[in-house]
C-alpha cells in the first residue's frame, strides 16, 4: 500500500482503491489502469444517491447522504483486461455544505475530474438558487486548484511539465456551437433533472420555462443535460450512458431530444442559442429588466415565474448533527446531556476564575 500523507477518511479510502487498482493492473500484464473522478452535487433529497446506485447497477436501498460520501466503480475494458476505476464523491445537504467541495477537488485529479449536478425538477422554486450556489462554489475551487497546479508546474522547467499545464484546461472544438458566446465550465459537466415522473404532471407553460431555462444554462456551460426518473428504465438507461461516458470514457449515446413536452436528452454540443430561442415570457417586458448579461436575464425571468425560496436557513446549517434527516434519538439525547454538562462546567470554571481575580 502506498505511503499516505493525509489521514482523512476519504483520502485513505481513495488511496486504498488506487493501490488495489495498481495491483490489478500489474497482475493482468502491467497495462495502465484508467482512473477518473466524478463529483455529484445537487438538490437536497433530489435523488443523487438513487441515480448513482442505478448507474452502478447496485441493487441496494439508498440512504440519506451524510455530508460527503465516497464510493467507487469498476469496469473491465474487455476479457482478461484491467478494470478502469471511477472515484465517486457525493455531496449531501444541498447548498448547506457547499464548503466541502474543496475535499474531492485536488491537484491530483483535476485533469480527470467531471461534475454531475442533480436538480430536483419537482421543486422549481429552489432550483435556481441551488444550481447557482453549488456551481459557483465548485467553479471557484476548480479555478483555485487549477491556478495552483499551473504555478507549481511552471516553477519546474521542462517540456513535460509545460505540456501538463496546457492539458489541464478544458478545450472545446473549434466548431462547437456558439463557442464565442458561452462560458464553458472548467471540467465536463452533466446536469440531471431528477423526478421527471412528478415534473411531467406540471402545468405545460411552467414546464416550458424550466426546460428552456435549463437548456440555456447547460449550453452556456457547455454541459450535457438530461431529465430522468428512477421509475423509468428507458430514462435511466440514457442517464447511465452519460454517466458512464464521464466515469469510464464510454460512448455517451446518440439520443437527442429537445422537445419540452418530452424528457430532455441533450449531450454537450448538440444545442445552440438559436434553437433555444428567447426566454419564455409573455407578461414581462424584457427591456424593463435591468440584466447585466444574458444569463442574468434568464435568471430574472425564471424567478418571476418561480420565486425562489428563502435559503438563508439552509446556508446557516453547517453542522450535519443539527439536520433533522440525520436524527438519532438516543444519540441526540446523550449529546444534549453532554452539552448541558459542558455548559455547567464552563459556568463553574468562570466562577472559579472570578474568585481568583477577587482574591488577587
Amino acid at each position: 500500500m502506498p505511503k499516505i500523507s493525509s489521514d482523512t477518511l476519504w483520502e485513505l479510502a481513495a488511496a486504498e482503491v488506487h493501490s488495489r487498482g495498481t495491483e490489478a493492473g500489474e497482475a493482468d500484464g502491467g497495462e495502465p489502469v484508467s482512473e477518473r473522478t466524478v463529483f455529484l452535487i445537487g438538490s437536497k433529497a433530489g435523488g443523487k444517491t438513487s441515480i448513482l446506485l442505478r448507474c452502478l447497477d447496485r441493487d441496494e436501498p439508498s440512504k440519506p447522504t451524510l455530508a460527503l460520501e465516497y464510493t467507487f466503480g469498476r469496469r473491465a475494458r474487455g476479457h482478461n483486461t484491467p478494470k478502469d476505476i471511477a472515484h465517486l464523491w457525493e455531496l449531501g445537504g444541498g447548498i448547506s455544505l457547499s464548503d466541502l467541495v474543496q475535499i474531492p477537488i485536488t491537484p491530483a485529479n483535476i485533469r480527470s475530474l467531471s461534475v454531475i449536478l442533480v436538480l430536483d425538477l419537482s421543486k422549481p422554486n429552489a432550483m435556481w438558487a441551488t444550481m447557482e450556489k453549488l456551481l459557483q462554489a465548485t467553479q471557484a475551487h476548480l479555478e483555485k486548484v487549477s491556478s495552483q497546479t499551473q504555478q507549481a508546474q511552471k516553477a519546474k522547467p521542462g517540456a513535460k511539465q509545460q505540456a501538463l499545464v496546457h492539458s489541464a484546461a478544458r478545450v472545446l472544438p473549434k466548431d462547437y456551437p456558439d463557442r464565442e458566446l458561452i462560458s464553458p465550465f472548467p471540467v465536463p459537466l452533466l446536469i440531471i433533472g431528477s423526478k421527471y415522473d412528478i415534473f411531467q404532471e406540471s402545468d405545460s407553460d411552467k414546464k416550458k420555462v424550466v426546460s428552456k431555462t435549463l437548456r440555456f444554462i447547460a449550453h452556456y456551460y457547455a454541459a450535457s443535460l438530461i431529465f430522468t426518473s428512477i421509475k423509468s428504465e428507458n430514462l435511466m438507461s440514457k442517464t447511465k450512458n452519460l454517466f458512464s461516458h464521464l466515469a469510464f470514457g464510454l460512448d455517451r449515446g446518440k439520443t437527442v431530444s429537445c422537445d419540452s413536452t418530452k424528457p430532455l436528452v441533450i449531450p454537450a454540443g448538440s444545442d445552440s442559442f438559436s434553437q433555444i430561442g428567447s426566454p419564455p415570457t409573455t407578461d414581462v417586458d424584457i427591456t424593463s429588466l435591468h440584466a447585466k448579461n444574458p444569463k442574468d436575464l434568464w435568471k430574472k425571468i425564471y424567478e418571476r415565474v418561480f420565486p425562489q425560496e428563502n435559503t438563508s436557513e439552509q446556508r446557516e446549517l453547517k453542522d450535519p448533527a443539527k439536520d433533522p434527516q440525520y436524527s438519532e434519538p438516543q444519540i441526540d439525547a446523550m449529546r444534549a446531556q453532554k452539552d448541558q454538562e459542558l455548559d455547567q462546567y464552563k459556568r463553574n470554571a468562570a466562577k472559579s476564575w472570578r474568585g481568583l481575580e477577587l482574591e488577587t
